[in-house]
């Protein structure tokens, strides 16, 4: 019963009352004299009685579950005889204690201030239970509601999804307009058709598995930016991620497996604005038969599957040059390893000659000094951690050739073979840049002249972690037919460090009109200032060279130059004036500077070892010659001893074989008739 201070005496319950726990509701048999006081009581609760009829449960646009009509009756009947009751807008801070009434279905408690779920546990037969625009922090007070089918709990300041362990029959729930940041706790309901969950702090979508009969998930205005588990709903049909912050479709990749989706929103989200956003949805979600609350036309999927193709060949091409870029990556790598492993391998080896060096001193072979150089002989094994090292290695590219554009890039030493190729003339053509990269400069200098032939185009050289240490290497470009622009890295290549190199190589390739040095415009104050250090270099190297050496340079020179002539002939005067630099680079190399060259450690090997070879040739010669002269002179002075005695003996057998006249001319013409 409603207390007598909440009435008004017109029979209306007054203004602004708030019945809270004083509120109790007797539905049992009344006597008739109390029909009349009921009625205020009734007319109290529902303090706007137009607002009732028209619709018993009021929801708001983010709410999925739909409102029932009910017929316009009196409210008296209604409480008395009606599975509805609606206590919405009475400003109650708690659920009142209901009596009497356990054949209720539909409850209502929209809009108040509640701020705990209590009082209604033994409202059994409950189906629909309303609490939107309340103040509900948890979840509570709902484990004997074992019928219930509707849980309407929005825009409350709910934080965690909880306590619903027995709600197994729940078709609809509704959370959306709270605090809650993650999905939990619904695994066990099977049989959940609708669930909202807009308007929340979620940031991520999982957790889903067990819901088998859910159709329809709204997760607007949250905060999510990938979700997962949404292809174990075997019945979702219509999602709902309208502004979020989803920016990719990897990140919800998983709603590519529903097959049972057909209608999803991703408006106000960053991957809506992207230009590949429809067609990359539609190609991968080929079932849907709505986006963004539009329908899609079967123009749109032809369009989409076009743009999808030329996506996914752009997906492969990308794909492929990702695995090529990796591949080559990998490969340097591998070379670069090499590299440091023979580079260590020469630093043991000059460090174990220095020793022998210093214990025994060496009787050096004298070549000609102006174009050999000392190299310390690569002989003894190899260390056996280093050598395991390079069979480990050995099974992966130990070089790589790339073609770039204009520039050809070659690492280590195994794609110096490449220039052994059949080049196209286009592609050869193409190229003005050699790159060299873990190269030995002494091999590099080898494949100089097939370099010239099979690239005559080229004008700019790289060397990087090639072994440059010595000025006198750069002799060994002069052999090219042109070059523009040379660089050096610093990076294993420790003759940078030297501070005249740059002008070393403007004095010695001076025929070739370098314009850069590794990036540096060559100025005519730096060709003046290479040719004042070197000039008189040249000079003394010429003049200290053997006269058949000096002929032999001069008529190379001279073939150079009658060969240029032979070709010229017979052009137009034009092409002749164009050519006229790629002339003097051809024939113009100084004499002097040609005395300036470079030897590899391999001829120098090669000499050395043939100087050994005639060495002992002469030595062997020589020794037999001695020993054939000491035996003659031994024979000379044996016969000069036994001489006169012989001569004695002849004498003697001579008189005695002639002393019988008769018998010895029988005897020899015996002899004669044998001899017939």
């Amino acid at each position: 019963m409603i207390p007598g201070k909440y009435r008004s005496v017109s029979g209306r319950a007054a203004n602004n009352v708030n019945c809270g726990l004083h509120l109790v509701i007797q539905t049992s048999s009344l006597p008739e004299k109390n029909k009349v006081r009921f009625k205020k009581v009734e007319f109290k609760l529902n303090k706007d009685p137009s607002s009732f009829p028209g619709r018993l449960l009021q929801h708001d646009l983010e709410r999925n579950y739909s409102s029932r009509q009910g017929d316009h009756i009196n409210l008296v009947k209604k409480i008395l005889y009606s599975d509805r009751l609606s206590l919405e807008r009475q400003k109650l801070t708690v659920c009142p204690i209901i009596n009497g009434e356990d054949h209720l279905r539909l409850l209502n408690f929209q809009h108040n201030f509640i701020t705990q779920i209590q009082n209604i546990s033994n409202l059994q037969k409950l189906i629909s239970l309303d609490f939107y625009d309340n103040q509900i922090e948890e979840i509570s007070g709902l484990s004997t509601l074992r019928c219930l089918r509707v849980l309407l709990l929005g825009k409350n300041r709910i934080k965690k999804i909880s306590n619903l362990e027995n709600l197994k029959s729940l078709d609809v729930l509704d959370l959306h307009g709270n605090q809650i940041t993650k999905i939990e706790n619904i695994n066990h309901l099977c049989e959940l058709r609708v669930l909202n969950l807009a308007r929340n702090f979620l940031s991520h979508v999982d957790n889903l598995n067990g819901l088998d009969s859910l159709t329809e998930l709204n997760l607007r205005h949250n905060q999510i930016t990938f979700v997962r588990d949404v292809d174990n709903l075997p019945c979702l049909q219509h999602l709902f991620l309208s502004f979020n912050n989803i920016s990719s479709f990897d990140s919800v990749s998983c709603l590519a497996d529903s097959s049972s989706l057909s209608d999803i929103t991703f408006d106000g989200n960053p991957i809506a604005q992207e230009s590949w956003y429809k067609h990359t949805v539609l190609q991968n979600m080929m079932q849907l038969r709505q986006l963004d609350m539009k329908r899609i036309t079967e123009e749109e999927r032809r369009m989409a599957s076009v743009l999808a193709k030329k996506e996914e060949e752009k997906k492969r091409e990308s794909h492929k040059q990702s695995l090529l870029k990796e591949k080559k990556r990998l490969t340097i790598n591998n070379v670069a390893r090499q590299w440091d492993l023979q580079q260590q391998r020469v630093a043991n080896i000059a460090t174990n000659e220095d020793r022998k060096d210093s214990d025994s001193p060496q009787d050096p072979c004298q070549i000609d000094g102006s174009t050999l150089s000392a190299f310390p002989e690569e002989t003894g094994p190899l260390d056996s951690g280093l050598n395991n090292a390079l069979q480990g290695l050995s099974v992966i590219d130990t070089y790589l050739v790339e073609v770039d554009g204009d520039t050809l890039s070659l690492y280590g030493s195994g794609a110096l073979e490449s220039l052994d190729r059949n080049w196209s003339v286009q592609t050869a053509g193409m190229i003005t840049t050699v790159s060299f990269t873990f190269i030995e400069f002494d091999e590099i200098v080898q494949v100089l002249p097939k370099l010239k032939i099979k690239f005559p185009n080229s004008l700019h050289l790289k060397f990087k972690e090639t072994n440059l240490v010595m000025l006198q290497q750069f002799n060994a470009l002069a052999q090219l037919r042109r070059i523009d622009q040379l660089t050096i890295d610093p990076q294993g290549n420790p003759v940078v460090n030297f501070t005249l190199w740059k002008y070393y190589v403007l004095f010695r390739l001076s025929h070739f009109s370098m314009q850069k040095i590794n990036g540096t415009e060559v100025t005519q104050n730096d060709m003046i200032m290479a040719e004042r250090l070197f000039g008189i270099l040249a000079h003394v190297a010429s003049s200290e060279l053997p006269q058949y050496r000096l002929i032999s340079i001069l008529g190379d020179a001279r073939k150079k130059q009658f060969r240029y002539l032979l070709e010229s002939k017979g052009k137009k005067p034009g092409i002749i004036n164009e050519e006229n630099n790629d002339s003097k680079r051809l024939v113009g190399e100084n004499t002097n500077r040609a005395t300036l060259n470079y030897t590899t450690r391999d001829f120098y090997n090669e000499k050395l070892e043939e100087i050994k070879e005639k060495k002992k040739f002469c030595k062997t010669y020589v020794e037999d010659l001695v020993k054939e002269a000491t035996e003659i002179n031994m024979k000379n002075e044996a016969l000069q001893k036994l001489w006169p005695q012989m001569f004695i003996e002849l004498v003697r057998d001579a008189v005695i074989e002639i002393r019988n006249k008769n018998s010895y001319m029988k005897l020899c013409l015996q002899q004669i008739t044998d001899q017939k």
